[in-house]
């Protein structure tokens, strides 16, 4: 099991297999999975979340932590993931339900678990990456005092993307955030 988490309002709690129904419902939307990478399959399959949760149980906690998005006026409704992963390669990964965009949930989210990643588990520095051209996830990045490294070619479920950004986070820069 991973911690839960806590904001002013959302709760971050460790994905479990009941949280199933909800995220696929949110997730089961072309405006989402699109900026995925090819991986991801679409149409995406009615049990993929299922299927995703239960692949990663077993990695919960140890080399990756996966939480349930949830506001705390909805509790028992996942809206979206957000995620961290041990090891090279991007660290963190997050996706929310298109009718929760636009509101500050996935900053209010990915504060608290970049603070968990620096503070509890030890990160030194996060590589992220994001579809170019996705707008919103490079908004996050930017926020968190990410720095932008390069640009690379990448598949993504949408056809018409073909380049990745990578981006750096360290715990000295983070630290100096206001």
């Amino acid at each position: 099991m991973i911690a839960s988490l806590e904001t002013k309002r959302l709760l971050l709690r460790g994905v479990h297999p009941t949280d199933a129904p909800s995220l696929q419902r949110h997730f089961n939307d072309y405006e989402v999975i699109r900026w995925l990478s090819h991986h991801v399959p679409w149409p995406y399959p009615r049990n993929g979340v299922a299927r995703f949760i239960n692949s990663i149980l077993p990695a919960q906690g140890r080399e990756r932590w996966v939480w349930t998005i949830r506001l705390k006026s909805s509790p028992h409704e996942a809206i979206g993931i957000i995620e961290l992963r041990a090891g090279e390669g991007c660290n963190r990964g997050f996706w929310l339900g298109r009718a929760f965009r636009g509101h500050g949930i996935m900053s209010e989210a990915e504060r608290a678990v970049t603070a968990h990643a620096f503070m509890v588990l030890g990160f030194e520095r996060l590589r992220l990456d994001n579809a170019r051209g996705n707008v919103r996830s490079r908004r996050v990045k930017e926020k968190a005092g990410a720095t932008l490294r390069y640009v690379e070619p990448a598949r993504f479920v949408d056809p018409t993307l073909h380049e990745q950004e990578i981006w750096e986070l360290t715990f000295a820069a983070w630290r100096q955030r206001p």
